[in-house]
């Protein structure tokens, strides 16, 4: 009689396998490239060589680390079945843009990891549902300017590092709603201090200095602290590029005062020409680690299937013989 309940219970654990491995293998413990934590729901991806996320990252975990992989690009709906993540780590990646909306569903998240990447602007809003965020760390990035109000929805912001970026200036009133903070890294950037755009960061250095850590930092392109400035040294009113005034007016004369046939045909990118016609790229793309999952899920997939019909003949062979 113990014939087939040894055969039940072999049923029952092939049965959880099988579910385990139709779910997908994300984790080293399921045949994946990934570490997971079950008691500290974390999941370690770092160090991977990934170029896409996984798409199968359990709905409950609240550490994600994507450190010192190979991203270059998130979709939008990257992250938004992961709300009650806590902690994300993208640093050390090659992420050049962030697509707008991608963090809106992280509502519970405290710490946001984006040091180390291309990224050389962010999108208007792009933090505004990270309410409950202390620690936000956007350092050795290419960031050229800040949206205006990028900062205003971060009351609980503790700590922000922007140093190693190419920020000349920062928009007016961008720390005002930083509430709490107590520590933001400005160092190793080009701050102009000629213009009148750079009075709001060195009033607010002056105002802050010694209860803000980090901020005496800030040095100017000529190595003068940017808390030193003067009204009469930044008396400039200068225009930056990125700014829609920075087009020259002559050059606004000429298109007015040209007639159709003088305008030169320009050339169309071939990406834009690609979206014109609606094309779109896929927002994952399959990565080694990712096929080899998936190759493995199949083959243990498959593995499950035909030791389950083992199991089954095994326990209806001992019924019979019963």
């Amino acid at each position: 009689m113990m014939g087939p309940v040894l055969a039940a219970c072999l049923l029952i654990i092939l049965s959880t396998a099988w579910i385990s491995q139709a779910n997908g293998a994300l984790c080293k413990k399921d045949g994946g490239v990934c570490t997971c934590n079950d008691k500290t729901k974390s999941v370690d991806c770092s160090y991977k060589e990934l170029t896409a996320i996984p798409s199968n990252i359990p709905l409950e975990t609240m550490q994600l680390h994507l450190n010192l992989n190979s991203l270059s690009k998130l979709s939008p709906t990257a992250f938004h079945h992961l709300s009650k993540l806590t902690y994300l780590s993208l640093s050390t990646n090659q992420l050049q843009a962030l697509p707008a909306g991608v963090f809106d569903q992280l509502v519970e998240l405290d710490e946001l990891h984006l040091n180390y990447n291309e990224l050389k602007s962010l999108p208007s809003g792009i933090f505004d549902k990270l309410t409950k965020i202390t620690n936000l760390d956007l350092s050795g990035n290419k960031l050229q300017s800040l949206p205006h109000g990028v900062f205003d929805k971060l009351a609980e912001l503790k700590t922000l590092d922007l140093s190693n970026n190419q920020l000349k200036r920062v928009p007016e009133g961008a720390f005002d709603s930083l509430v709490k903070i107590s520590e933001v890294q400005l160092y190793n950037n080009p701050w102009d201090c000629s213009c009148n755009d750079i009075l709001y960061l060195s009033k607010w250095i002056r105002e802050k200095e010694g209860k803000v850590n980090g901020i005496e930092s800030a040095t100017c392109v000529n190595k003068k602290a940017v808390l030193e400035i003067t009204e009469e040294e930044a008396a400039e009113d200068c225009v930056y590029p990125n700014t829609t005034t920075a087009i020259p007016t002559t050059i606004i004369t000429t298109l007015a005062s040209s007639n159709d046939d003088d305008i030169p045909e320009l050339p169309v990118p071939q990406e834009n020409f690609q979206k014109f016609l609606g094309y779109q790229e896929p927002d994952h793309l399959p990565t080694q680690p990712q096929c080899l999952m998936s190759i493995s899920g199949y083959l243990g997939l498959m593995m499950s299937l035909v030791l389950t019909s083992a199991a089954i003949l095994y326990v209806i062979h001992f019924l019979k013989k019963a």
